[in-house]
């Protein structure tokens, strides 16, 4: 098969156009860089809320082995 020159040299300009087009829509359509998030606050330490959530892990857990027998 014959490789015609002239074909080769216009299919590779044809491709070098198109990604060339591509790169300049992807840059005129690219997200616009967000501002980062402020760190999300933490909820303080609470014994109360700490020792209620212990007692209740406590009782489901007596429940637990009572309902096993």
């Amino acid at each position: 098969m014959k490789v015609e020159p002239k074909i080769v040299a216009a299919i590779t300009a044809a491709v070098a156009y198109y990604m060339q087009a591509q790169a300049a829509h992807a840059a005129a359509h690219a997200p616009a860089e967000r501002a980062p998030e402020p760190p999300k606050p933490i909820a303080p330490f609470s014994a109360w809320a700490f020792s209620g959530r212990q007692s209740i892990m406590e009782m489901r857990r007596l429940w637990q082995l009572r309902l096993a027998r």
